[in-house]
């Protein structure tokens, strides 16, 4: 985990976006297309993390990605991120998009999402990132669990390496 000095609360790097789900961004079903829900997690997840470096990123990995309920034509999308963890460059960020019928007001989770994004130095090469400090209960979780997800990825790199040693 990173120690430096310079730590930043989760909520500083805390990002929303809201988008009106036009009949371009749907398919045959009325739903909206999986791959236009993953390009908003992936720019939601840039912002938050440039905001928490102050510096240019690049997406490093998407962890995981759980598609919970449809997003429906005419609904409107809210996707919120923050870093949850930081190592030397990296940093995790989780994202939850909500879905809210306007009409009637019901909203509902509708995709999760971790993301890891890399800070680059001016030189473009991996720079070092403050530490993050978690201060609600949700954020302790997301920040206290981040080790693991974070062994995890190294593992799914090292079997793309080596795939001669998996398992």
């Amino acid at each position: 985990m990173n120690q430096n000095k310079e730590a930043k609360t989760c909520g500083a790097s805390r990002s929303v976006m809201t988008q009106l789900i036009f009949p371009s961004d749907t398919n045959h079903h009325g739903t909206m297309f999986g791959g236009k829900v993953m390009e908003y997690i992936d720019k939601i997840a840039a912002i938050a993390s440039m905001r928490h470096a102050r510096k240019p990123v690049v997406t490093a990995s998407s962890d995981s990605l759980d598609f919970l309920a449809p997003i429906k034509l005419g609904e409107v999308i809210e996707l919120e991120a923050y870093v949850t963890w930081t190592h030397r460059s990296s940093m995790e960020v989780i994202v939850n998009v909500h879905s809210e019928n306007l009409y009637t007001g019901e909203r509902r989770l509708t995709a999760t999402a971790f993301l890891t994004l890399v800070a680059l130095g001016e030189d473009g090469k991996p720079d070092t990132v403050p530490s993050v400090m978690p201060q609600t209960e949700t954020e302790r979780r997301w920040h206290e669990s981040a080790a693991e997800r974070h062994a995890l990825r190294l593992k799914r790199k090292q079997e793309r390496q080596n795939p001669s040693k998996m398992v």
